[in-house]
């Protein structure tokens, strides 16, 4: 038999969180193994709790779900996290996208809604609910953006630094630069190294950086 979806729930509003506890725990291949306050608390217990599943709310006192989604995913790749939030703009969708979140639901959506979020992104498919992907223009809602972040590491790969190069150069691990190459890779729907030099080179990354870089 397999095992139930590990889901924590991380929201500063308790009755929205034991809310979706609830709805959750109504389902026989869902635990619910926590429900926290903040990003920090999630961090905190990131490696005790080994969640398949985050239901993460955006704005929160302390550590945010933005900052805590990238913290995250630093160190557990392949967890899955769904942004659950109030606000339909663009810029927050898209944002929490290019921050590394699988989906994005509305507070306000059926309860079922967030089942079926939950299996799609266990599947290994991206969750939007209706109104986060009425937000997102055609043009954008193809391609996920880059962070800036990512951009760096883009410039640097496609300079033909190696992933120990690219550490050193933004003194960060080489574990992280794999984790954002990876991300890169799937954003922009390319294989390869060369790929990635290919396409910093039509799209103007690499003008103007010079021969000392």
């Amino acid at each position: 038999m397999t095992r139930p979806t590990r889901v924590a729930v991380v929201d500063d509003h308790p009755m929205v969180a034991e809310g979706i506890e609830a709805i959750l725990e109504s389902y026989d291949d869902i635990d619910v193994i926590a429900t926290l306050s903040d990003g920090q608390q999630m961090i905190d217990r990131l490696d005790a709790l080994s969640p398949d599943v985050i239901l993460m709310d955006l704005n929160m006192p302390g550590l945010g779900g933005l900052s805590a989604t990238e913290m995250i995913l630093e160190r557990r790749p392949d967890t899955r996290i769904l942004v659950l939030s109030m606000h339909d703009t663009p810029e927050y969708v898209q944002t929490a996208l290019s921050h590394g979140a699988r989906g994005y639901i509305l507070k306000d959506v059926p309860t079922d809604e967030i089942k079926t979020a939950i299996d799609t992104v266990m599947a290994g498919g991206r969750y939007l609910c209706t109104g986060a992907e009425d937000a997102l223009s055609p043009d954008r809602a193809g391609r996920e953006q880059l962070t800036n972040r990512e951009q760096t590491i883009l410039l640097q790969l496609a300079q033909g630094k190696s992933n120990k190069e690219v550490a050193l150069a933004l003194d960060i691990s080489v574990r992280t630069v794999e984790t954002h190459r990876k991300n890169i890779k799937r954003k922009l729907g390319i294989s390869s190294t060369a790929g990635l030099t290919r396409y910093a080179l039509e799209h103007g990354v690499l003008q103007g950086t010079g021969a000392n870089l």
